[in-house]
């Protein structure tokens, strides 16, 4: 599936070739510090198959549960939130912000993932498949 987004301002254009069977929530705590809220959707795009099409995007890295270092890629001007990728070279994959995209509503989550840092009034999604960490 062919996505395209941009961030809140309009300054970073992103397109993309996704597979809307594998978005997801994540429920980890640096999903929910990052997004200000109880969790993020994402979707997993190979490198190859994105392009920044306008603008400069910014990076922090930081270091996972895991110990991994992730970029959590981000416009510099609003502060939109647009992917995390690796932060070593070359990269594999962009978990793009389901958020920016315009194609959002197409991108039900099929997946949980870090379900055990789940808020706890969220209450539980049996409907939606999950795993205790990711």
């Amino acid at each position: 599936m062919h996505v395209h987004g941009a961030c809140h301002c309009g300054a970073i254009r992103i397109e993309a070739e996704v597979n809307p069977d594998n978005a997801m929530i994540c429920h980890c705590s640096d999903c929910q510090a990052l997004s200000a809220t109880a969790f993020r959707v994402n979707v997993p795009s190979k490198a190859e198959d994105f392009k920044v099409l306008q603008g400069t995007v910014k990076e922090y890295v930081k270091i996972g549960d895991s110990g991994a270092r992730r970029a959590q890629g981000f416009c510099a001007d609003c502060g939109s939130q647009l992917y995390a990728t690796g932060a070593e070279t070359p990269r594999d994959v962009y978990m793009l912000r389901v958020g920016v995209l315009a194609e959002r509503d197409q991108l039900a989550p099929k997946r949980q993932a870090w379900r055990s840092s789940a808020l706890t009034w969220l209450g539980d999604w049996p409907d939606i498949p999950s795993s205790p960490k990711s």
